[in-house]
């Protein structure tokens, strides 16, 4: 049997003897069907197919993949005390990959902002010998292929390693998350939001969307308990989940316009 890929959202499900009829990420009103109809691929044929890269984005190691595939999120290695955490997955995992990794050090947990991110999970822990993968619970019914490496973490923060906290967000998911490195911006602390805080285009402001690709937005509630629930954390930077996407300094002030200009204009009367 195999595990088959979305390509599309880059979700892995259980291995089957035949592709999903369906992707349910992609079926749910926060993502979509191609055009072109469903279509999935395998790890195997990925390894053909793309390559992985590797470069700094600021202090931290990211990880993508080309050319462009899924959602085409990148990945983070922060280190920590106690080992490096990979903050959000790519759906390409490989020899290469992983020896590198080990290269710099290994990994000794996984942790994923949210469903859409959760692509090959299970392969990435197995790579690096079962280490557990954070996912928040309120989200346990996006995971497509359950294994005993997911840990399941409720309530709104768990530090799952010295200086590394995870921060229950929500917004574009219920059980969104955030992580707070504490070491980050040169001690001053970051955050790395995958898109539940997204770094946008100007890398001045931050967006807060349900949707991304079907341009709903979160209501003005939504937004001010997502600032709410990152407000007791110290940060000056944020790495969103994108190339590029870095807010390198200033970060709390750009959070705080942000939150200001996306309610003002959900508020604003018509003309």
């Amino acid at each position: 049997m195999t595990a088959f890929i979305c390509t599309t959202c880059g979700t892995q499900y259980a291995p089957t003897p035949e592709p999903p009829a369906r992707c349910l990420i992609c079926e749910e009103e926060r993502q979509f069907v191609a055009a072109t109809g469903q279509a999935w691929t395998t790890l195997e044929r990925l390894q053909v197919t793309h390559s992985p890269i590797f470069r700094y984005e600021g202090e931290l190691m990211a990880l993508g993949i080309a050319p462009a595939f899924g959602i085409n999120q990148r990945a983070l290695l922060v280190p920590t005390p106690a080992g490096t955490v990979m903050w959000d997955c790519v759906s390409l995992v490989s020899p290469a990959m992983v020896d590198l990794i080990k290269g710099l050090g290994g990994l000794t947990a996984i942790a994923i902002s949210h469903p859409h991110y959760y692509t090959t999970l299970v392969d990435w822990s197995r790579a690096f010998g079962g280490i557990p993968v954070y996912l928040h619970k309120a989200d346990a019914e996006w995971v497509m292929r359950p294994d005993p490496s997911i840990r399941f973490w409720e309530g709104e923060t768990l530090e799952i390693a010295p200086g590394f906290t995870l921060v229950r967000s929500g917004g574009h998911f219920e059980g969104g998350t955030v992580a707070h490195w504490a070491a980050g911006a040169g001690g001053r602390g970051a955050l790395l939001s995958g898109d539940l805080l997204q770094v946008v285009a100007d890398r001045k402001h931050l967006g807060f969307m349900r949707s991304y690709p079907n341009f709903i937005p979160l209501g003005a509630q939504a937004v001010a308990q997502v600032a709410a629930r990152v407000a007791p954390f110290a940060y000056d930077a944020i790495y969103g989940a994108f190339w590029n996407g870095l807010i390198p300094a200033g970060a709390q002030e750009a959070m705080a316009r942000s939150v200001a200009r996306h309610i003002a204009w959900l508020d604003r009367p018509a003309p």
